[in-house]
């Protein structure tokens, strides 16, 4: 075993042991104050091994994966790679969700008391849209006149209203919410694999395909809203991708605009996405064609929300005061600001732990410059995730996600597992990434 390989393990052991400290040292203040307000530390989960209709579809899939997804990965056609990416990534989370049966997996998830179907059924708040949204922020603060329930109040109303309109179209009630989280959320497997393509070259996002459909972050794809969150930021940045590589860069800057403008009207915390666009444009050569329709675009829903009456600065300062009146007040900084990054380790898994040991070390080793202009597609990809790595940790100090980040900032943890097409031996990290995902959906039962 030469001294890479070395250097990888000890980083999947040192991430290891992070975790194990953050259960420890969890167990023992939420045992003795309770002030964690999570049930398994670090995560926001209880202990409750089991086994579901979904665990022989998991195992199976798993094994298939790891057994020949590498080399299908290099022979298919790039099209045909990246329907099956999806296909087996959703196929991937929708059978770990169903460990926990169809009730308790899917169909129940986004009905609980602090879920955006709450304000759909029984009680359609929303009946009438432009009211709703004109009288949003009255409700936010936990004291108000029917305040809503925390994650209504804690996002932009554009999550909120994606629902709405499912239900308006006949697709309403929990298991349609549950599909569809699931169902758009995994595309950000392609989304992703798009990106890296256009900035990193073909043969890295093959290398790519694998570890993103086996990812841990499918425990928490489904059943999440924050995988739909994750997908429309992903393809954000796809098509920005595509823009500053000259693939039509009117249309595709202009759809990139738009989805970044919806982005942060789902999700507040979403806007630290800015990072990972200005990543994408400086791999793009700082090309600025692109730059006026990706504007023009980023207007098109803030306009949309604010002539309907929605204010997104005042919403965002009355959610900074709900937070603080809610567990987020209690909970602490200290812990929780190394804690989540033990939730994001087992969300990504030992294999982009090290992959990103190596991704760290390119610019180390060559400089931002060279990192930019050298003709190995490694260093671009570094900097890519290191991009998305930069803006998660932002997420962390800010204070405003102590706890429940393994849901929180899935939209940054998939930016990260590209990293893993910088390991060799791709199968033996590919089995590590599969048990671990299955450990956790079998032992634990998550809150998404």
């Amino acid at each position: 075993m030469n001294r890479d390989h070395l250097r990888d393990l000890s980083a999947a052991l040192a991430a290891a042991l992070l975790v194990t400290t953050a259960a420890v040292i969890g167990a023992v203040l939420q045992s003795r104050y309770g002030n964690l307000h999570v049930n398994w530390p670090p995560l926001y989960a209880r202990w409750d091994p089991h086994l579901g209709p979904g665990t022989p579809a998991a195992v199976a899939l798993a094994l298939a994966v790891v057994g020949y997804g590498p080399s299908l990965a290099g022979r298919l056609s790039w099209r045909v790679l990246l329907g099956a990416a999806w296909g087996a990534a959703m196929a991937w989370t929708f059978s770990l969700a169903l460990v926990d049966g169809w009730h308790r997996g899917i169909a129940r998830r986004l009905t609980t008391r602090y879920e955006y179907l709450q304000v759909i059924d029984p009680v359609d708040r929303f009946h009438d849209i432009p009211a709703a949204l004109r009288d949003f922020t009255h409700h936010i603060l936990m004291h108000a006149p029917d305040a809503w329930p925390a994650h209504v109040a804690g996002h932009p109303p554009g999550a909120t209203l994606t629902f709405v309109l499912l239900d308006r179209a006949g697709l309403g009630g929990g298991a349609w919410a549950g599909v569809w989280c699931i169902t758009v959320g995994t595309t950000a497997v392609m989304a992703v694999l798009v990106t890296v393509r256009a900035l990193c070259g073909e043969a890295l996002a093959r290398r790519a395909v694998p570890f993103l459909v086996l990812a841990p972050a499918a425990v928490w794809l489904g059943t999440s809203a924050d995988a739909y969150f994750a997908a429309v930021a992903a393809w954000a940045v796809a098509f920005l991708a595509l823009a500053v590589t000259g693939r039509r860069p009117r249309a595709t800057g202009f759809a990139s605009g738009v989805l970044f403008g919806l982005t942060v009207y789902l999700s507040y915390g979403l806007t630290l996405f800015a990072v990972v666009a200005a990543g994408v444009v400086l791999l793009g050569s700082g090309r600025l064609r692109p730059l006026a329709p990706l504007l023009a675009g980023c207007a098109v829903v803030p306009v949309v929300f604010t002539v309907a009456g929605f204010d997104w600065w005042e919403a965002y300062r009355l959610l900074v005061t709900r937070y603080y009146q809610g567990a987020g007040g209690i909970r602490p900084y200290g812990y929780w600001v190394w804690a989540n990054l033990a939730c994001t380790a087992l969300v990504v898994g030992p294999a982009t732990v090290a992959g990103l040991r190596r991704a760290g070390a390119a610019p180390v080793r060559r400089g931002l410059r060279g990192c930019l202009r050298h003709p190995t597609p490694e260093p671009r990809l570094a900097l890519l995730v290191l991009a998305a790595l930069l803006a998660l940790l932002a997420a962390d100090l800010s204070g405003m996600s102590k706890a429940e980040t393994e849901r929180i900032w899935l939209p940054f943890a998939i930016w990260l597992l590209p990293a893993c097409a910088l390991l060799p031996r791709p199968r033996a990290w590919l089995a590590a990434q599969a048990a671990l995902a299955l450990l956790l959906n079998h032992l634990l039962l998550t809150g998404w």
